[in-house]
């Protein structure tokens, strides 16, 4: 598909998308209006635990390939149809109840494997309910197509990312759905980040281990002083220059934000972090105006005990990618991601078993003062979890199947594959590029 044509294709489906949220609002209220009156009280963050998330990245996303991950212990798949559109929908054959696991898509039709059923997406986002089973030999073929259809959410691609919009309870018809957030909210550009004027190294890591205390982890900032000082590249973060810093909240209706700044160096800003509900964390090194890199970690509960987290290093240095890649930046930069989430692993799943067992209450842990944004976001998030329940909607217990438990974990540091392949790929990089001088001595010689 040429550039032309897909920005196209890319442009119609935001219209129509963005039409579909605007329609569901204004049988209520205005987009604007309601976002404006959100905000009371100031300090109260207005998004909960259902919403968008940003749960890919659009090349892992490939044509003719299901994706398939949980949330919130649902199984759902993304896949690309005819015309190069992400779509989300239930991992749920409505034949016969099959996983589409196993299955393909074949020119944009996503195929069971179980009878070769095939289900079409044709158009755009506002006729999906021409949704059907096209391949299933029966004489009552035609009305019974009509009476089945794929579950879905509705679902985002843009710059990069793959966004859906979780409920917890997918709809035959995407216009079904009533849109009570705006995506916006979770862009970076709505947070003075022109993305698109940034490259950017990508990971993925798994984890089994509590969503929520992933999360406290990264709003955490202070703690890579001294668990990652060896590990991450900068001679100003280590065990040995822990200093002093000034710590300044903001709340409002989008976001927590902290801001560290030092006590000497004229109260220069070492650190910024944002945390947009439900599972975005930016983190800038410096003031937004100045920094040179920013990372974006977008944190994905999966299901009980299992999260995914999608990182992205965004950075304004070498951007030559002819250089990066000669100086194998890319896998120097998974390797040492791979290695810091490696080094939080063991803290987050002791939390999480110590937080099943009971011991983390209230009378066995003390908060420091620097700890206020972890304390706001745990109050945050306890009022969304008694509000909305998420983790009822789709209960598992000890009887259910572990077939998505067993397949689900794909990545470091969970999963070691990755990381293992990655330091393979520097190392035989390295050797050519050793050989290759080597070589053309020899010749000369």
């Amino acid at each position: 598909m040429n550039e032309e044509k897909e920005e196209k294709i890319n442009k119609s489906f935001e219209y129509e998308t963005t039409n579909l949220i605007r329609s569901n609002f204004n049988e209520n209220k205005n987009l604007n209006e309601l976002e404006n009156t959100a905000s009371k009280p100031s300090n109260q963050l207005s998004n909960g635990l259902l919403g968008w998330y940003s749960v890919s990245g659009s090349d892992s996303i490939k044509q003719g390939k299901p994706y398939f991950f949980t949330l919130y212990n649902e199984p759902l798949v993304l896949y690309r149809d005819r015309e190069d559109i992400v779509r989300c929908v239930k991992d749920v054959c409505p034949h016969r109840g099959a996983s589409f696991l196993g299955g393909e898509v074949i020119n944009g039709q996503l195929v069971c494997p179980y009878h070769g059923a095939r289900f079409s997406s044709q158009g755009n986002c506002t006729n999906l309910d021409r949704i059907t089973c096209e391949h299933i030999i029966d004489s009552n073929y035609d009305n019974y197509a009509k009476s089945i259809k794929l579950l879905q959410y509705p679902c985002i691609e843009k710059e990069g990312y793959i966004y859906i919009y979780y409920t917890g309870t997918p709809l035959a018809n995407i216009e079904d759905f009533q849109i009570k957030s705006s995506l916006n909210s979770l862009l970076p550009d709505s947070y003075g980040f022109p993305s698109l004027e940034y490259e950017y190294e990508e990971v993925y890591v798994d984890f089994k281990a509590d969503w929520a205390r992933i999360i406290e982890n990264h709003l955490d900032i202070l703690h890579v002083f001294w668990m990652h000082g060896d590990t991450i590249p900068d001679k100003n973060v280590n065990r040995n220059t822990i200093t002093s810093f000034n710590q300044k909240i903001k709340r409002d209706n989008r976001q927590l934000e902290s801001i560290y700044s030092y006590k000497t160096n004229g109260q220069e800003e070492f650190i910024r972090i944002k945390f947009v509900p439900p599972g975005r964390i930016f983190i800038y090194k410096g003031s937004p105006e100045s920094t040179r890199y920013i990372q974006v970690l977008d944190h994905i509960p999966l299901g009980n005990n299992k999260a995914r987290v999608i990182v992205r290093h965004y950075r304004k240095f070498l951007k030559n990618k002819l250089f990066t890649s000669l100086v194998l930046f890319s896998h120097l930069q998974r390797k040492t991601f791979y290695k810091i989430f490696s080094e939080d692993y063991l803290v987050l799943k002791t939390q999480t078993f110590n937080e099943q067992m009971g011991y983390i209450q209230k009378d066995n842990v003390k908060l420091l003062g620097e700890d206020k944004m972890v304390q706001y976001y745990w109050d945050w998030l306890q009022n969304a979890l008694n509000k909305e329940k998420p983790w009822d909607l789709h209960p598992t217990n000890s009887l259910t199947n572990s077939v998505h438990d067993d397949r689900g974990m794909l990545y470091p540091p969970e999963n070691p594959n990755m990381a293992i392949k990655n330091n393979r790929i520097i190392l035989i990089k390295l050797l050519l590029r050793l050989l290759f001088p080597i070589s053309l001595i020899l010749i000369l010689i």
